[in-house]
């Protein structure tokens, strides 16, 4: 895998992941999403999607039970194997969950990996996700989550291990600003 370089976005919910990626993918980036393989497969046994999210929450956590704990990640690999055999050298990993899914990454693509973990100040991503046009919650359902996503996904792993950090505590352009450093030092 000569000069391929993956990077993949990890961080909480609304910690601001979703801006970094559709930065990214502005600039041309293809991205792989696994919450996509999620949506996907629930579609696939006539399963709805609630908008609270209840129903993906559940999905998620049946089938890294019943099919394993790396069932997300071995569809990501597939999918950006294809890209990589269609000729990208860059692409995108949009939403990283657990630490299974970490150490397979690395695993699976040996020195072509980079972590960039989005982080935001607590209260603000609470205020930002009570907010979310769609898909907001109440900080109660956010504490929730966040205790399912950490118990449950062993979502703290990839954000702890990540090689790179952007704080979000500011406007989107300078988020995208970091992003950038980011990628310049990574030779993205």
């Amino acid at each position: 895998m000569d000069n391929v370089k993956i990077l993949a976005i990890v961080g909480m919910s609304g910690s601001g992941k979703s801006v970094v990626v559709d930065h990214l993918t502005d600039e041309g980036y293809p991205k792989v999403y696994f919450g996509g393989m999620i949506y996907k497969e629930m579609e696939k046994r006539g399963i709805e999607r609630t908008e609270d999210g209840e129903s993906e929450k559940e999905f998620r956590e049946m089938i890294r039970e019943t099919e394993g704990a790396d069932w997300v990640v071995r569809q990501v690999i597939a999918e950006a194997q294809d890209l990589i055999a269609a000729g990208q050298k860059r692409i995108i990993l949009d939403g990283v969950y657990s630490w299974t899914e970490y150490k397979t990454l690395k695993h699976e693509f040996p020195g072509c990996m980079t972590f960039l973990a989005v982080v935001v100040d607590k209260n603000l991503r609470y205020e930002r996700v009570a907010k979310r046009p769609g898909r907001a919650f109440d900080a109660n359902a956010i504490r929730e989550r966040d205790r399912s996503e950490i118990e449950n996904l062993e979502k703290g792993g990839p954000i702890v291990a990540a090689d790179y950090y952007v704080l979000n505590n500011g406007t989107i352009e300078e988020l995208e600003t970091d992003v950038n450093k980011v990628l310049k030092k990574i030779d993205f």
